[in-house]
């Protein structure tokens, strides 16, 4: 019997240590899950938003097939990302209730020791027994040893008493933690469904616009082929702006003006270090809004077999949204695109950042400017209603992805 109770305590404490790891592993990937379920939801807000200010506006097809592509997705990830605090919040409720298992056969065996403790202190409780215990002892050596074994089971007896009670607090706290996750799954599954139904709601209205742009899809591609070689052009633009600053600040170090790499003076190695030491903690370029455009190759929402190549993101903002500075720098050029809108380029050391798609400028070449000062305005065109800033970053001539810079880009 003692042997059978040694085992059951031990597959006890195993599982108890199993679960001490495991608890705030998952605890942790909840909060993390929680975050991120949170961050999808304020940035459909954000869609929602921007919609309700427009919707007195006719845009294109185009314009309408980019938001719902947009939203769609993010709908999509959001309600994986609740599926799986649901599956996580399943796990952990199993768990629970199996250490509300453990916890009440264990609470059941310290309480029948504790039962037992008391039936044979209460046979030996006379105080006459305790003094013939220790007289009858041989020596005084023995009667000193007898004397500490009562005060030991007196004791032991009491830490019994103590353990019941922290066991039992612990089991009720337990229970409340097991009630507080059902709750929360429920809610989680509630709020899934009702992305579900908005998602539906998105897709009909994609399917919808979809029908009507394939009936004269040729025009749809040719406008989209002019999107991109002016987007192109403007590229072509910024490219000759930046190699023209390097010649010069080669020109002034007495080095080739044919490299491709600046000669950066010794402040300038400063600031292009800084730059980089804040690669992904750079704040965003306007204070509210979401990218409708990633950066890189992709194929275009409308007709697949069409590629867009941006060398930046487009960012859907609010009306007369302020445009900031992502960094320290200094303003190298302000361009006025012909058929376009201006563009503000701003150096850091061999980096760039091009904010274009500005209706106002509130600086002027050679302006030294500080992270998060305002540089500009958006420009909102006036037939569709839309606020969009084309934003991209520059190593020298090379591009990079505003998402690896910006945070939570």
């Amino acid at each position: 019997m003692i042997k059978t109770n040694s085992i059951s305590k031990s597959i006890f404490l195993l599982a108890f240590l199993l679960c001490s790891t495991i608890a705030p592993a998952q605890n942790n990937k909840q909060k993390a899950l929680e975050t991120r379920r949170q961050e999808l939801r304020r940035e459909i807000q954000k869609i929602n938003e921007l919609r309700t200010e427009n919707k007195s506006k006719e845009k294109s097809e185009l314009s309408l097939i980019e938001d719902l592509n947009y939203k769609i997705r993010v709908l999509d990830n959001l309600i994986k990302v609740t599926n799986q605090q649901a599956n996580l919040l399943t796990r952990e409720i199993g768990a629970n209730q199996k250490r509300i298992t453990a916890l009440r056969d264990e609470l059941k065996q310290l309480k029948e020791d504790y039962a037992a403790m008391i039936v044979k202190s209460y046979k030996s409780k006379n105080q006459q027994s305790k003094i013939m215990f220790l007289l009858s002892s041989n020596d005084f050596k023995q009667a000193y040893k007898r004397l500490q074994y009562i005060k030991q089971y007196s004791d032991h007896q009491k830490q019994q008493g103590e353990t019941i009670k922290a066991k039992t607090r612990e089991l009720q706290q337990v229970n409340v933690d097991l009630l507080k996750q059902q709750e929360d799954k429920k809610k989680l599954i509630a709020d899934n469904r009702e992305h579900q139904k908005a998602l539906e709601t998105e897709r009909k209205q994609h399917e919808t616009i979809m029908k009507a742009v394939r009936k004269n899809i040729s025009l749809y591609a040719s406008q989209i082929k002019n999107k991109q070689r002016e987007a192109d052009r403007i590229d072509a633009q910024i490219d000759r702006i930046i190699k023209e600053a390097i010649a010069s600040s080669n020109k002034r170090a007495g080095k080739a003006t044919s490299s491709a790499t600046f000669a950066l003076t010794a402040e300038e190695k400063i600031l292009a270090s800084n730059f980089t030491a804040n690669k992904g903690k750079l704040p965003w370029p306007v204070e509210k809004g979401f990218v409708k455009l990633g950066y890189g190759k992709q194929p275009h929402p409308l007709n697949k077999s069409l590629t867009i190549n941006s060398n930046g993101v487009r960012i859907a903002t609010e009306r007369n949204a302020k445009v900031r500075a992502i960094f320290n720098g200094e303003v190298t050029k302000i361009v006025a695109i012909k058929n376009g809108n201006i563009i503000v380029m701003v150096r850091h050391g061999n980096y760039f950042t091009a904010y274009k798609n500005l209706g106002r400028v509130y600086v002027k070449k050679g302006d030294k400017i500080s992270t998060k000062q305002e540089i500009g305005e958006v420009f909102t065109n006036p037939s569709s209603g839309e606020t969009t800033l084309n934003f991209s970053i520059f190593k020298e001539t090379r591009t990079e992805n505003p998402a690896s810079w910006i945070y939570k880009m």
